[in-house]
């Protein structure tokens, strides 16, 4: 049809072959950084990374390992030792003895000062042995390996993940970084990981001989004891350097556990592992096969585990830890316990075995023929080495532990008659001889005071040798006011005397209280013809490189004449001729000057006596119902004429107690020598032909009082202070016996009551109890502790004044 308008169709395009699709190439996809899933790839294969990406991986992971070991490597440091490592044990020991040929013994062990029971030697000084068995027990590679066990952590390793019994894997190296360095055991596996870098790193800066020999001394083998030679000490009593094979293989095997496998907990485990060890000595070359057949089961000793301050030595030991502290200033408490210092101290160990025993006896009976004193009386010895003031031995209680109060030392008590020869000597140095008269009657009267003699005792006019051999209190109490009390004063401090001592008449009959440590040494002043040295108790401080620390003892000098002191020890020579220490004493004989004394009251009874060459003080005390204020002694026991003791003085059994510990001692060499005192040097002006008139401040004395055959009991002493009453009952010639209980309604230190009672009449000396009241029953009684007892008051001295009874 012409002349149509429609656009012309374009024809459709022709349809592409099956072979012109295949020839025509996929558009291109873009790759993926990390092609996982993997493209291309189908089903299991699609899902598994390829060995290339493994490889790469795993070089990648042992690169990262091996920068951060090297980096961990390299940060590691080891840190400084531990103190605890260094600590060492402090030994104190007893005085060396010199014997007969010059040679010297040293002291046994009295003591240890120790955080750690442990004492450091040279690894050089040890048996090769030692060392070699220890390997063999803890770590067979020690010497080839790099400070760790590769195979035996990986081995460790895969038993603990399994489930099978934890297992550790640290080498010898290792122990000793964990004890040296660390000081703590670790067992995460981080803590481990950084203990084993540090044992490679170690292992390349120190030898083994280094390393083995700090590890023996560092390491804890049972029995509180650190180190090879504690150890050595604890179980075989003997030297590390002196250990046998038998001996090392037995410490050796109980490393890993040294509590269970102690042959005295676990005898077969103990064997079981000492066996092995000695088997792997022999596998090692350590030592032969014969070596091993020859070796047997060593024997250990008993272990006490130590009680520091148990029994009568722990007063010993901290009356050494106390002047050491106060003396050396370098010696703190805490290195006192860890420094290692051998300190040997003046306590003769013989000496000191028969105090102890003396006073045993004293407790169990034997001394007083099956008689014991209460439980509540306190004993105190103390003597002293005159030549320097050395203590030679003492004895301050039964038990530290149970009664810490030292009654030598920091317990006081009146003094008593044994403070007259402070006296004595006072007047001899003012021009005063031996051959003055005084007037001897009982009582005499001084102002407001009026001392009687001991039992009501008459003398006529007697001079100062009997007045001391007798102890007569009437003759001393004019000599003092004669001399001055001041001057009393003076001579004893002079001696040694450290207490507070008022200067009035009665301090001449011991109203003052002083410390047996005090008397023992103002008595060894005595025996060294006036030469003074203060007590102490430790000789020599040594450094563990045995270099001197220390040495005790300060420079004597004279403090009364010698000829002065020649007099006066003879008069105290007398006591124990014809005195009161004739019983006791004497018999021993020896060249003995003493004197006893008893307080007012019988609150304590004394024997101080010396030699040439040692001087001793005994005292007795008896603490009341409180442990705190201070009873009369309990009487106990017979006189040597088997009639009853009804009271306890200074010559009965304190004087006893002396001889019986001094009798042996006197026959031990050292004090057997040199046993006489120089002869009687006669000081002063001549005898005048009739006797002199002693001089008083107050009225004269009667010539003779004679005391009535029966006195009454005073009346009205309810709630009297107790020095009052004691004062009234003494010049009623009454003697007083003070026990204590508490009251709710009597004020403390008043009397409750007197039995007898007030008005009773009873013949001259007999005995009135004055019940002292402790006021009110405390809700909760602590455990009894003792204090010692104050200084008297001015008031008390000033009213009883009767602190000597002459005993």
């Amino acid at each position: 049809m012409a002349g149509t308008n429609r656009r012309a169709q374009p024809a459709p395009p022709r349809r592409s072959s099956r072979s012109s699709r295949a020839r025509q190439p996929e558009p291109k996809a873009k790759r993926r950084f990390f092609d996982y899933p993997r493209s291309g790839y189908t089903g299991l294969h699609r899902w598994m990374p390829s060995w290339r990406f493994m490889l790469g991986s795993f070089l990648t992971g042992v690169f990262l390992v091996a920068g951060a070991l090297v980096a961990a490597y390299a940060k590691v440091q080891p840190p400084n030792p531990s103190d605890d490592i260094f600590a060492q044990t402090t030994t104190v020991y007893y005085a060396d003895t010199v014997n007969a040929d010059g040679s010297v013994t040293p002291g046994e062990v009295m003591g240890t000062f120790a955080d750690q029971k442990r004492e450091i030697v040279d690894f050089a000084t040890l048996p090769k042995y030692v060392g070699d068995a220890v390997v063999a027990s803890e770590d067979r590679t020690f010497y080839t390996n790099s400070g760790v066990d590769l195979k035996g952590i990986a081995r460790a390793f895969v038993n603990n993940v399994s489930g099978g019994a934890t297992q550790g894997a640290s080498t010898l190296t290792q122990q000793y970084v964990e004890r040296y360095y660390v000081n703590k055991t670790t067992s995460d596996y981080l803590g481990k990981f950084n203990e084993a870098l540090l044992a490679v790193k170690i292992s390349r800066q120190e030898s083994k001989e280094e390393i083995l020999g700090r590890y023996l001394n560092t390491i804890y083998f049972g029995r509180d004891s650190y180190g090879i030679q504690a150890a050595a000490q604890s179980y075989f009593n003997v030297n590390a350097a002196d250990l046998t094979i038998s001996q090392a293989a037995l410490l050796s095997g109980v490393i890993p556990s040294p509590n269970n496998w102690d042959p005295a907990v676990s005898p077969d485990k103990a064997e079981q592992k000492w066996n092995r060890v000695l088997d792997n000595m022999v596998e090692d070359g350590w030592i032969t096969a014969d070596e091993r057949a020859a070796q047997t089961f060593p024997e250990t000793v008993v272990y006490t585990r130590s009680e520091t301050y148990r029994g009568p030595a722990g007063y010993l030991l901290e009356m050494v830890r106390d002047e050491i502290i106060a003396n050396v200033p370098s010696i703190t408490d805490e290195s006192l316990d860890r420094g290692g210092y051998k300190i040997v101290t003046t306590i003769q160990k013989p000496v000191q075995d028969q105090a102890v025993a003396a006073v045993n006896s004293l407790w169990d009976g034997t001394l007083a023929d099956g008689a014991v004193p209460s439980d509540r009386m306190k004993v105190a010895i103390a003597s002293v080495d005159p030549a320097d003031g050395g203590i030679v031995a003492l004895y301050g209680g039964k038990d530290y532990l149970e009664d810490s109060i030292n009654r030598a030392t920091y317990d006081a008590v009146q003094a008593g008659s044994t403070f007259k020869p402070f006296a004595l000597v006072a007047a001899l140095e003012s021009g005063i001889p031996l051959t003055k008269t005084y007037n001897g009657a009982s009582p005499q009267t001084f102002g407001d005071w009026s001392p009687g003699n001991f039992d009501g005792e008459q003398f006529g006019d007697i001079d100062l040798i009997k007045a001391t051999a007798q102890s007569v209190n009437t003759v001393y109490a004019q000599l003092n006011i004669e001399v001055g009390p001041d001057k009393t004063v003076a001579v004893a401090r002079d001696a040694g005397v450290t207490t507070e001592v008022e200067a009035n008449a009665a301090n001449v009959l011991g109203t003052a209280t002083v410390h047996p440590i005090d008397m023992a040494g103002a008595y060894a002043t005595f025996a060294a013809q006036g030469w003074q040295a203060d007590p102490f108790i430790v000789r020599t401080i040594t450094n563990p490189d045995d270099s001197l620390a220390y040495q005790g003892g300060d420079e004597r000098s004279q403090v009364i004449p010698s000829d002065v002191m020649a007099d006066a020890t003879y008069a105290m020579t007398q006591v124990v001729q014809e005195g009161s220490g004739k019983t006791w004493v004497k018999p021993l004989g020896k060249s003995i000057a003493g004197k006893t004394g008893t307080s007012t009251g019988n609150k304590s009874a004394w024997f101080v006596g010396y030699t040439p060459t040692i001087a001793t003080a005994v005292a007795f005390s008896q603490v009341g119902e409180d442990g705190k204020s201070q009873d009369t002694i309990t009487p106990f026991g017979n006189k040597a004429n088997g009639k009853k003791i009804t009271e306890i003085t200074g010559a009965t059994w304190p004087s006893a107690l002396w001889a019986a510990y001094m009798g042996p001692v006197l026959d031990m060499p050292q004090f057997a020598k040199d046993d006489e005192f120089p002869p009687r040097a006669n000081v002063g002006p001549s005898p005048s032909a009739s006797p002199t008139v002693t001089e008083t401040p107050t009225e004269a004395p009667p010539t003779e009082t004679a005391a009535p055959a029966q006195v009454t009991v005073p009346s009205g002493l309810n709630d009297k202070l107790e020095a009052d009453a004691t004062s009234a009952l003494l010049q009623n010639g009454l003697v007083p016996a003070v026990t204590s209980e508490y009251s709710d309604s009597v004020t403390k230190g008043r009397v409750i009551r007197t039995d007898p009672g007030g008005g009773t009449t009873l013949d001259t000396g007999s005995t009135v109890a004055l019940v002292i009241s402790l006021g009110p029953k405390p809700v909760e009684t602590p455990a009894p502790t003792v204090a010692p007892t104050p200084t008297p008051t001015p008031s008390q001295t000033a009213q009883g004044g009767q602190g000597g009874q002459g005993g």
